[in-house]
């Protein structure tokens, strides 16, 4: 007999906001064992215009040893404003600590002053201190209110220096090295990482190579700094019995909510719940709540569809069912940049905001690619076998049809007389008993609970079955088989209702990119006539060090001007570093 998967809590707890109540000493001490996090982020800004990208790579610690984290496997990165409204809030999916993303600035976000955090669900039991944060700024000149950005009682910064302080450069671990110190346009630069220190610079870094600001922010944090900064964070929640905490999202994505008797409005307490993702790579997991009515689970892999259909197959009564979600992370005592816009950026910022509308028309030139996760095996290892209707003659219902065209499978009823979908045993053994337990029935990834509601489905619409003839235990409850359904249109979602269940949106960890590399040379003429206003010439969000040298190489953009290249990032034992280097941009003749 096969199991699918079944993640429960085996504490009995109270479960409140996607919040975990500590119920007594033991409780806390295991808790505790659970070491804190705190979170890096390396981007692009600090300034940015509407018309151009945030990028960046996050990375996860644990705090107790600053290696990177085993605990969360899911992290967030977020943009808030100083009303503390959040501007956006990404779920990313990490791979051993570490996740980057990007987040596109649109003409609708006003000039401004925000604040970049990064966090897991466990960081935030340590309150605003732990978090990530660090300045952006905003620049919107196609909107005619500037008043955030305009001088009051904030001092004007128009002298800063925004190139790394050399007081943090680490050369002497890891060196970046380039073949001169000034290029032309469009011109190919190799740049040369070279670890000296063998192991003890092993890690993870991001590198950037960007136009130096000249319009006076103070620069992004780095590696170095931020080390500093937060040497203080905790090393464990500070919460004590009886305080709510958030819960480490330690196996993958937490689905979590809440039934309720629908006529007394009371908690369901021992209730079975369903959680089904649609789509061709279906996803179903198993949930019960407990004696407040509350249910979770993990999602382990990467789910392909924004919405879940959470069901429960009871029907002797009406339920309420209600997804929960985690209470928003404090922001009281963010505090933010004292960034001035002054009248000796304005001719700045207007070159920067055209060369990005020229930019940004020729996007489809020069586009990033999604990478594609791992596909998703709904039958975890199983063959199904495949009936492509087509093949066959039509029947009108989905009944008929499985009468006459798919083998080993049918309806029956059950004791009570309800109709359900019963598969044939696949008998391995003399021993193996037979069995009345009906089958998993899925319609374009939909769970179905009651299997007389698709009885009379439009066959025309169908085009596979896949049949599943092993049996599974589902919770705590058999099943004989899987049939899988799948529509033309795989819309199956779109007109179910079913009693006692509901549908609603699981927000999916941003995907994983492959970001576009410019390249010229004398046999690619493609981009001659096209134009090239990149300030950040080459962007590596995760690069692994765990050799002594590594090559790439980038091209210039059609902007002259002075440029940084940032290595930021921690050694395998948690050492930050941070590396950097100048050049030059300049079509002048060279004395």
């Amino acid at each position: 007999m096969k199991k699918i998967t079944v993640i429960l809590f085996l504490l009995s707890i109270c479960y409140m906001q996607g919040q975990y109540i500590i119920k007594d000493g033991a409780d806390l001490l295991k808790l505790r064992k659970v070491p804190q996090e705190k979170a890096y982020i390396d981007h692009n800004g600090p300034i940015l215009l509407a018309g151009e990208y945030l990028y960046y790579s996050v990375h996860f610690f644990n705090a107790q040893t600053n290696k990177l984290t085993d605990v969360s496997k899911i992290g967030y990165v977020a943009l808030v404003n100083e009303s503390k409204q959040f501007v956006f809030e990404q779920k990313i999916k990490l791979t051993k600590g570490h996740g980057a993303g990007d987040f596109f600035v649109t003409t609708k976000i006003p000039s401004g002053k925000y604040k970049l955090l990064g966090y897991t669900q466990w960081m935030k039991n340590s309150g605003l201190s732990q978090v990530y944060k660090d300045d952006i700024i905003i620049i919107n000149p196609y909107m005619a209110d500037q008043s955030a950005l305009q001088p009051g009682s904030n001092r004007a910064l128009t002298n800063q220096d925004n190139t790394t302080n050399s007081n943090n450069i680490d050369s002497s671990t890891i060196a970046l090295t380039t073949s001169k110190l000034t290029y032309q346009t469009r011109e190919k630069v190799a740049l040369s990482v070279k670890n000296y220190k063998g192991p003890l610079g092993y890690g993870s870094y991001s590198i950037k190579v960007k136009k130096i600001e000249d319009l006076g922010a103070e620069p992004a944090l780095l590696a170095t700094t931020y080390a500093k900064n937060y040497f203080n964070a905790h090393k464990q929640i500070p919460q004590a019995v009886g305080d709510s905490i958030f819960l480490p999202e330690q196996r993958g994505e937490l689905f979590y909510g809440k039934v309720k008797d629908s006529k007394t409005n009371t908690p369901a307490a021992n209730i079975p719940v369903v959680i089904s993702i649609p789509g061709k790579e279906f996803l179903l997991k198993f949930s019960q709540t407990d004696d407040q009515g509350n249910f979770y689970s993990y999602f382990i892999k990467d789910h392909k569809h924004p919405m879940a259909v959470v069901q429960i197959e009871d029907q002797a009564k009406s339920y309420s069912i209600e997804k929960s979600t985690t209470r928003s992370l404090d922001l009281t005592g963010l505090t933010f940049s004292d960034f001035v816009l002054t009248n000796e950026m304005a001719q700045s910022i207007k070159d920067r905001s055209i060369t990005n509308q020229i930019e940004n028309q020729f996007f489809t030139a020069k586009p990033d690619s999604i990478l594609e996760n791992d596909p998703i095996d709904p039958f975890d290892g199983g063959l199904p076998e495949v009936v492509l209707l087509d093949e066959y003659t039509r029947f009108p219902t989905f009944e008929e049809t499985l009468k006459e065209v798919v083998e080993y499978s049918g309806y029956r009823k059950d004791e009570k007389g309800n109709d359900y979908i019963k598969v044939a045993q696949d008998f391995k053994d003399y021993n193996e008993q037979f069995n009345d337990f009906p089958a998993i029935v899925l319609v374009d990834g939909v769970f179905i609970p009651h299997h007389e509601q698709i009885k009379s489905l439009d066959a025309r619409t169908i085009e596979k079955i896949s049949l599943i003839r092993d049996q599974f235990r589902l919770g705590q409850k058999d099943y004989q088989g899987i049939v899988s359904i799948e529509t033309f249109k795989g819309d199956f979602l779109e007109g179910y209702s079913s009693t006692n269940s509901t549908v609603v949106p699981f927000k999916r960890p941003i995907p994983k990119k492959n970001y576009y590399v410019q390249k010229y040379g004398t046999d690619n003429i493609t981009y001659e006539r096209i134009p090239d206003y990149r300030n950040l010439l080459f962007w590596k969000p995760q690069l692994k060090i765990n050799e002594s040298n590594y090559d790439f190489e980038f091209y210039t953009s059609d902007i002259e001007g002075d440029y940084e290249v940032i290595l930021n990032g921690f050694t395998s034992y948690g050492k930050p570093l941070t590396v950097s280097k100048r050049i030059k941009v300049s079509n002048a003749e060279i004395d």
